[in-house]
């Protein structure tokens, strides 16, 4: 309720007042009321007292209590944005609004139990979401947080029992690479297709060096040493809020690196810059040029060179792998050459040598064959 009082300054000019009611303060159990002067008629008193009751509301609705897991969520959300990078947080976001929200959002935070949290980690599951243990990470720390407040005493997503994917990722990884015949063969189906130039360079770059896509698609000609044939790795292409592209620095520190690059590699990416500089013009500096770049010599969306891919792996009737699992190729057969894995880790950028065993390696059949061979020949009977 607003009050709207006519009165006169000291200099005898008419001036109005409004005084609004702001409720009950709850430390003082006293009224509360806030006035504005000065106003010089009474519409924009009115005007005044109007901004300031929906002021009132907003503080009020603020320091409510929150009732359901959306309310401490859109609290939580904004400290947990001071945390973490940009590209970390538009994700997150995401993942609440297309996943946890839908499930968990509604509910009333103090009647959320363990069957509540178990029947939002099995849909997540059998809804196929490889994320699923993220999700449920996630949801938990909203109700951590709600405990925080002394909303509740118990956080029930700590106590769920988690599903387990029988099939997982290393053994996913184990039909997810070229061996060496598929990664020779794949690049001669390319030099003869009529791809877009950059997929050779890119591919080439990626089978022969272990890069992630993120890294490369940021990549500029001043990274590259073409003295050394190195190159440095110190920043990752990421997806920020509004799904805008960014630039920032790698999530660990073991993915700042220096990979290096054999002769060919290098010869190959020398020539793709010459080129590069006739199809633009010569309008490059060397210091900001990307070394792949969309038709406006800006940075490519990430879904590219998945489509430079299966275009390749379709018109050839190619054995279907995904781009990451370039970097898998080239720890395998690496390994495979007889590289150690000290020299594969630090190259792929891992900051410990199981990740890139687990992960990144399989066991191909001439290994096994030979693992084979030399038995029967220790044995000898």
């Amino acid at each position: 309720m607003a009050s709207i009082q006519k009165y006169h300054d000291k200099y005898g000019h008419t001036r109005y007042k409004v005084q609004v009611y702001l409720g009950i303060d709850p430390r003082t159990g006293k009224p509360q009321r806030t006035t504005r002067r000065g106003m010089k008629t009474a519409k924009e008193a009115r005007l005044v007292g109007d901004r300031l009751k929906k002021a009132t509301i907003k503080q009020q609705a603020a320091r409510r209590k929150p009732k359901t897991f959306r309310d401490v969520y859109l609290r939580w959300f904004p400290l947990y944005q001071n945390t973490v990078k940009e590209s970390t947080w538009a994700t997150t976001q995401r993942l609440f609004r297309l996943h946890i929200l839908p499930m968990l959002g509604d509910a009333r935070i103090k009647q959320i139990d363990i069957s509540d949290c178990q029947t939002a980690i099995n849909t997540w599951f059998a809804a196929g979401l490889t994320k699923y243990h993220t999700l449920l990470d996630y949801a938990a720390n909203v109700l951590d947080f709600a405990i925080n407040l002394r909303l509740i005493t118990d956080n029930p997503a700590r106590r769920v029992i988690v599903p387990v994917n029988q099939e997982n990722r290393a053994q996913k990884n184990l039909a997810n690479y070229f061996d060496r015949a598929e990664l020779k063969h794949f690049f001669a189906c390319l030099n003869a297709d009529d791809n877009d130039p950059q997929a050779t360079v890119f591919f080439r770059l990626a089978a022969f060096s272990g890069m992630r896509k993120s890294e490369m698609l940021c990549l500029l000609w001043s990274d590259i040493d073409f003295e050394r044939n190195t190159v440095t790795v110190s920043k990752t292409q990421s997806r920020g809020a509004h799904a805008r592209l960014l630039v920032q620095s790698p999530k660990t520190f073991h993915s700042n690196r220096t990979v290096y690059l054999d002769a060919k590699t290098g010869q190959i990416l020398r020539q793709w810059q010459m080129d590069q500089r006739l199809r633009l013009a010569g309008n490059t500096d060397p210091r900001s040029q990307l070394v792949f770049t969309n038709t406006h010599n800006e940075m490519c969306q990430p879904t590219k060179p998945r489509k430079w891919l299966e275009h390749t792996l379709q018109k050839y009737g190619l054995k279907h792998i995904t781009v990451h699992a370039f970097r898998h190729t080239y720890a395998t057969l690496a390994f495979e050459a007889g590289a150690s894995i000290k020299s594969v880790q630090d190259q792929l950028g891992h900051a410990s040598y199981q990740t890139t065993l687990d992960l990144y390696t399989a066991v191909t059949a001439k290994e096994k064959n030979e693992a084979t061979a030399k038995l029967a020949r220790y044995l000898d009977f």
